[in-house]
């Protein structure tokens, strides 16, 4: 098979061998893997695969199974699925445990099914299942138009929660609020800190959804309801911060640190579990989509990388596999 491989400072797409699928897995023939950040921070040495997982990038794919290994029964020859990975995605053919496997919606395109896996798992893991996000709470999305923050801002939509994001201008909050987000905060000129208490009545946010770590967790405390629960899923403005245990104290705060791709094949399974009973649903009767900023094929990986690591985006750039 070919798969793309890093090449010193670039992108190629290379011939490797074709993987072959242990107890437990199933053999895709895959059509469409789509970019994650965490793609480029492994590309640039700081984010090695799990032991045992693909060294290849790529967190989720679509395509066609083509083989099962010993004790697969849910699946069979010729089924059309996406798939959560540890590795692997930028590839012809790719090895995943069954648990990780999910059947693609009705009425999507293998480039749309790619754009799920990952960004939703994240999402729905986080404010569902971490932060115990109950109807009606009033959650903040930092990082409001990105693949994650395009799959919260739907869920929250389904599920009764008000929301609000940060994002990189006036354009991507726009287009947050057409996905269903209440408004929103400019990253670079408006401090959302100072806009939380308006947008939430001085009550503060029951929930956070923060990619962004240090740079924001004194805004982030100040920000929270009491009982609130800020979920910390990535470190781009650093892993580094002050914390004011008083305030924590006194509101009841909680801060969970949470990571998706080093978690146990159970682990994993449970989410996909999750959303394929609460989530796909709403997908096929058109309530939440797939936000896909483009697709490219697979052997332009670094034009796509370009196009991710630019910040112009919103929600997923896919990459399809001919």
């Amino acid at each position: 098979m070919k798969a793309i491989e890093i090449d010193g400072d670039k992108l190629a797409w290379h011939d490797v061998p074709d993987p072959v699928p242990r107890a437990g897995e199933v053999l895709i023939r895959n059509r469409a893997t789509a970019i994650n950040r965490a793609d480029l921070v492994q590309r640039s040495g700081g984010y090695p695969p799990p032991p045992g997982a693909s060294p290849i990038l790529g967190l989720e794919c679509a395509g066609e199974v083509v083989a099962i290994g010993e004790g697969v029964a849910r699946y069979k020859k010729g089924d059309r699925v996406c798939a959560l990975l540890a590795g692997g995605g930028y590839a012809e053919l790719v090895n995943v445990p069954a648990g990780q496997v999910l059947r693609v919606p009705d009425g999507l395109d293998f480039e749309q099914a790619a754009a799920l896996p990952e960004v939703f798992a994240t999402a729905y893991l986080n404010l569902y299942m971490e932060a115990k996000l109950a109807p009606a709470e009033r959650v903040l999305l930092h990082a409001g138009a990105s693949g994650v923050g395009t799959a919260a801002i739907q869920l929250c939509k389904v599920s009764n929660n008000p929301c609000w994001v940060t994002a990189g201008g006036a354009d991507k909050i726009a287009r947050c609020v057409e996905l269903g987000a209440r408004g929103g905060a400019d990253r670079h000129t408006e401090s959302f800190e100072s806009l939380a208490k308006g947008w939430t009545d001085g009550g503060g946010f029951d929930v956070i959804l923060d990619p962004v770590g240090g740079a924001y967790l004194k805004d982030n405390l100040a920000s929270l309801a009491v009982d609130g629960r800020l979920v910390i899923i990535g470190l781009m403005g650093g892993a580094d911060a002050h914390v004011s245990l008083g305030l924590m104290m006194v509101k009841r705060l909680r801060i969970i640190g949470s990571t998706l791709r080093a978690r146990s094949i159970a682990a994993k399974a449970a989410v996909m579990d999750a959303l394929e009973h609460n989530v796909w649903p709403a997908i096929e009767a058109g309530a939440i989509r797939p936000v896909v900023e483009a697709v490219i094929p697979i052997a332009e990986a670094e034009r796509a990388h370009a196009l991710v690591a630019s910040n112009d985006t919103v929600g997923k750039v896919v990459l399809s596999i001919a």
